[in-house]
């Protein structure tokens, strides 16, 4: 999204997380009504009913046993056929990925949510033949390539070790026909007949003036539902999953994107720029703590727990401080093979009392040579290019000052020096044109999730 615009939330974001929480909510009462109801006849405890317009009675029984992973992981998709081992070489491919060890419990649940990406990766393809569309050999290939690319492999070394893995270069290619297909299918069906008037980009435009100066937060979040007879396990699974993440082997998004039970997972659980107000308190109240980079939860929520990832933030239409440039002086100091870790703490300790003598950068040098340090220089560099740690510390640093030293023995221990910052200027509203773009981008994605749900509801899935 582009700045000045978190309107996105409140017409696409925020419903389609409250959406996937009731799909993910729905879930979970059903596997904890599996969990209770093992014999034939159970009753479920006297409560009220919400409205939901299906005429379900307050007093009811579950007959025979309904606890969905009975089902074998193979279906029928208007004729077209799912195999077991469809869904075990996705599910290969989303373990090695992430170098993830679950729990017979944790495979099952994964099974089923790579089961339903399946078939709606089916509904896509099947519908985008309708309107003509196909992907060709030759994209599948190029794409694939990509794909092999991003994990420093050849094609062939890619096939090689998804054969290793238990997985397919046929499994990817269906994944990433199914979002060529789709996309195509938006492009030709569904973008043309998407309008939006002047009235609404004009009541946009106040709203950004309005809110000038409040705080924002880009987030992006994994959902995870839980009963309450589920909680501790619930909660156990999300500890794990923060784990892996913070790992490091793959995005924030690839694991929102295979483990949230919201819809945003589709977006690789975007919720895009938020202000504390558009959040539930409980989610309001992580955000405003976090920095930039910092994964935090498992957040407690109506209905689940939730994991929150701040990829930044920013206040509307004001100057954002991770778009300064820096000059910088970089000193490092390396520590010889053999060093002991009482030595390079002894070192490092040394080197931070080095640092505090520094007088402004053109010092930096002359420290340097006491102590046998390298010197690199830097005078373009934006604050948010850097890691997030020294993005906090960076936009309180002042002219002369120093970081902290940073780094490992392994690579060096090193101290940036700020020599000089050219601030960026104040965010203006965006164009009207833009905003245009961007609520009719939104309605898109509204009526695509609409789309296949209307799909789902008129398919014949046959289970096997």
């Amino acid at each position: 999204m582009q700045d000045g615009i978190p309107e996105r939330v409140t017409t696409m974001g925020n419903k389609a997380a409250r959406l996937g929480r009731l799909a993910g909510l729905a879930l979970a009462v059903a596997a904890a009504g599996a969990a209770t109801g093992q014999q034939t006849g159970t009753t479920v405890e006297d409560q009220a009913v919400p409205e939901t317009g299906l005429n379900i009675p307050q007093n009811l029984q579950i007959f025979g046993n309904v606890d969905p992973n009975v089902r074998k992981a193979t279906a029928i998709v208007n004729d077209n056929v799912l195999t077991r081992t469809d869904v075990d070489q996705r599910v290969a491919l989303i373990r090695a990925a992430n170098n993830v060890d679950l729990s017979a419990e944790d495979l099952d649940r994964l099974r089923l949510q790579v089961l339903r990406q399946l078939i709606d990766e089916v509904l896509q393809i099947q519908q985008a033949k309708t309107a003509d569309i196909t992907v060709t050999d030759d994209e599948l290939n190029q794409s694939f390539a990509r794909v092999a690319q991003n994990f420093n492999r050849t094609p062939d070394q890619f096939r090689e070790f998804l054969r290793q893995q238990g997985s397919s270069e046929r499994s990817i290619k269906r994944q990433i026909e199914g979002e060529l297909a789709w996309q195509r299918y938006l492009r030709r069906r569904v973008e043309p007949y998407v309008n939006v008037g002047e009235e609404e980009v004009k009541a946009i435009l106040d709203r950004l003036e309005a809110a000038k100066g409040t705080d924002e937060y880009h987030l992006n979040e994994i959902y995870l539902s839980a009963t309450p007879d589920r909680t501790e396990q619930v909660y156990g699974a999300a500890r794990q999953l923060i784990g892996e993440i913070q790992k490091g082997q793959a995005p924030f998004g690839y694991f929102a994107r295979n483990f949230s039970e919201a819809s945003t997972r589709g977006v690789n659980g975007d919720l895009g720029w938020v202000r504390a107000a558009q959040l539930p308190p409980e989610l309001s109240e992580a955000a405003s703590q976090m920095q930039v980079g910092q994964v935090v939860g498992p957040v407690a929520v109506p209905g689940g727990f939730s994991i929150l990832y701040l990829v930044d933030k920013r206040q509307v239409l004001m100057a954002n401080a991770r778009d300064a440039r820096l000059s910088l002086k970089q000193m490092t100091i390396k520590f010889p093979p053999g060093t002991t870790q009482a030595q390079a703490s002894q070192r490092t300790a040394n080197f931070a009392g080095t640092i505090r003598q520094l007088q402004g950068c053109g010092s930096v040098e002359k420290v340097a040579a006491t102590i046998n340090a390298e010197v690199v220089q830097n005078d373009s560099i934006r604050i948010r290019d850097l890691p997030a740690p020294l993005q906090d510390i960076m936009v309180n640093l002042q002219v002369g000052q120093a970081t902290p030293p940073f780094g490992n023995p392994e690579e060096g221990v090193r101290t940036l020096v700020l020599c000089g910052r050219d601030d960026s200027a104040s965010a203006q509203l965006p164009g009207s044109e833009q905003i245009q773009t961007q609520l009719e981008q939104q309605r898109v994605n509204l009526r695509a999730q609409q789309a296949l749900r209307d799909l789902r509801r008129d398919a014949i899935v046959e289970y096997r």
